[in-house]
């Protein structure tokens, strides 16, 4: 079977392979790959900066976005051929920590973890896999050309999650959300914040693309330029670019007891001047919040299987802007300044 690889930390080592489907077991599900899709994750690990290949292989499958069809199961895992699932991507540490033991491996605390297609576990860009059923997520069927979206989808479902417990820590009663950056975590963020019935400010440094619209059918207002000059103090504020001049920004932007959630993640390529005396008696006299979110687990991804199965399925669609075959992989890692998300699709000739 042909399996998309790559030998970690060695810039320019991404092939298409040959490798020997996934040897029989009881245990484990066998799945078909439809799609998987590409990240900045998947670009660090091709550019040689990231990836870890499990124990006594040279290379990695990459590929930790997934979506796949069932072919077989084993007995009483709930699973069935032609079950449409994606695959979770963490694997619990082996010792295993606090957070690990309960099923929180998102939270691991020791980083012993595994991820598939990243750190020590071969990933889902490949025809097909073997999956432990536990780690198999089942989607409704009409997310067959969009539930690659899901794993992104679950970071953002987390991030929800943990802004509402913050909440919960007094009388709140949010009302305007401020999303930076319009990338695929981006606008599912924004749609999760629509879906709780929010006013929602989107910015982005693009101007023209599909952007500006994918923000209009939310009902969202999109904004560029200068995030410094917008006149806006909002309740929540979800930064997803993870650029340092916007990261200051966003949290300078929230408003008095409000919570701003960090999910990009920093290159750390560029050093910013922060007034840390400022910030600090700032977010005291105010209450302020400011935390990072990564990953997820099994409870995540199924909220974000709840929020895409309620979204608009064009909608959904439209932030897939390059879909290509796997035999042209090589065009899903070149630059699309104006496009939203990339996916390899398996099913093409």
């Amino acid at each position: 079977m042909r399996a998309l690889t790559v030998i970690p930390q060695q810039a320019g080592s991404l092939a298409l392979v040959e490798r020997a489907a996934p040897a029989p077991d009881p245990r484990r599900a066998l799945a078909r790959t439809l799609s998987i899709g590409i990240c900045g994750t998947d670009h660090e690990i091709a550019s040689g900066r990231y990836g870890t290949a499990p124990e006594g292989d040279a290379r990695l499958v990459i590929g930790h976005e997934s979506l796949a069809e069932i072919v077989s199961a084993p007995p009483g895992s709930g699973l069935a051929p032609g079950d449409l699932i994606v695959g979770i991507v963490r694997r619990p540490d082996p010792v295993p920590c606090a957070s690990c033991a309960a099923g929180e491996w998102d939270m691991c605390r020791n980083g012993l973890y595994t991820e598939r297609g990243i750190k020590g576990l071969h990933g889902y860009a490949q025809e097909y896999f073997a999956i432990d059923p536990a780690f198999a997520v089942r989607l409704d069927p009409a997310l067959r050309r969009t539930g690659v979206l899901l794993e992104p989808a679950s970071i953002v479902a987390k991030a929800w999650d943990q802004i509402a417990r913050i909440g919960a820590r007094a009388s709140w009663h949010p009302r305007t959300v401020l999303v930076t950056g319009a990338g695929p975590i981006g606008l599912l963020a924004a749609l999760m914040a629509r879906q709780r019935g929010l006013e929602v400010h989107l910015f982005d440094r693009n101007e023209g693309g599909v952007k500006p619209a994918l923000a209009a059918q939310l009902g969202a207002a999109y904004h560029t330029g200068d995030l410094a000059a917008l006149d806006l103090r909002p309740d929540i504020v979800v930064e997803c670019t993870g650029a340092p001049a916007v990261i200051v920004a966003a949290i300078e932007k929230g408003g008095a007891g409000g919570i701003v959630c960090l999910a990009g993640l920093s290159g750390g390529k560029r050093e910013i001047v922060l007034n840390a005396a400022l910030l600090s008696r700032t977010m005291v006299l105010e209450n302020d919040v400011v935390f990072g979110t990564v990953n997820a687990n099994r409870r995540h991804y199924a909220l974000a299987a709840e929020a895409l199965t309620a979204a608009d399925p064009a909608w959904l669609g439209a932030l897939i802007t390059r879909r290509v075959a796997l035999a042209d992989w090589r065009a899903a890692f070149a630059p699309d300044p104006d496009g939203v998300k990339t996916v390899i699709d398996f099913t093409s000739p």
